[in-house]
């Protein structure tokens, strides 16, 4: 990532942000060194943050490791679950502004498509399984392949050796062509209702904050072909692509200084 400092960065008056990759590692908490960063940077920007898990996720992961006052939380929006649902500080607390929840006829639809996909592909599970494989978030459903609640050593050993996502998602992609489907975190697919997105997300940060796009930047990890953030590719928003918190870091500070 270039980390030298970027005046067309630096004038961008919202800085959108992936979580899981980006500015945590997976589903872990965000750490001292860039709840500071973010902390500061919300003195001065607007931030918005996109990604796949709930909103509860979002506030373990983000919300509770911040150290800032009401002032600096107006300025910070949240999109879980892929844009299918967003809230934003108002009152003294966080707000639902919207979401965007899958039916029980989806759902069901949604989890007989992974398991036809699973026979199709004869595609085996791990022995050590941490939690649901399949989570209905809601608005989302969710595989992941050690289950939910995996360890992150565990994910990323099966994301070095083992990941098939690219063979699941043609097929699953096949059986449900109403929805979206894309690669999430390190062992996740993620489903949703199609048009429902990180483009959907965008659009409404403009709509929401009459901020034209070109007046914003986003920070991803998963910026290719089947990744989650790829869709805020075709908004036309500049894009930043990092391999960790670590980069994510270096760019906040090239913003600040």
């Amino acid at each position: 990532m270039e980390t030298s400092p970027q005046p067309s960065f630096r004038d961008k008056k919202v800085i959108i942000f992936d979580l899981d990759g980006t500015l945590t590692r997976s589903k872990a908490d965000m750490t001292p060194e860039t709840s500071v960063l973010l902390s500061r940077l919300l003195k001065q920007k607007r931030v918005a943050v996109i990604g796949g898990g709930r909103y509860e996720l979002f506030k373990r992961q983000l919300i509770d490791q911040l150290n800032t006052d009401a002032l600096q939380l107006k300025n910070l929006f949240l999109f879980p679950t892929n844009s299918t649902a967003f809230y934003r500080f108002e009152n003294g607390g966080w707000r639902q502004v919207y979401t965007h929840s899958l039916t029980a006829g989806e759902k069901k639809k949604i989890f007989d498509a992974f398991e036809k996909t699973f026979q199709e592909a004869n595609y085996t599970h791990p022995n050590d399984i941490y939690g649901e494989i399949i989570e209905d978030r809601g608005s989302q459903v969710a595989f992941s392949a050690h289950g939910q609640q995996a360890p992150l050593e565990v994910k990323e050993k099966w994301q070095k050796e083992r990941d098939v996502r690219g063979q699941l998602m043609e097929i699953l992609r096949k059986h449900l062509p109403e929805f979206e489907v894309r690669q999430g975190g390190l062992t996740s697919i993620d489903v949703t209702r199609r048009g429902i997105n990180k483009s959907y997300g965008i659009q409404q940060i403009e709509k929401t904050l009459g901020v034209p796009i070109k007046d914003m930047v986003f920070v991803g990890d998963a910026l290719f072909p089947g990744g989650n953030d790829y869709a805020a590719i075709k908004t036309g928003i500049d894009c930043l692509r990092v391999s960790g918190p670590q980069e994510t870091n270096e760019f906040i500070e090239s913003l600040m200084k």
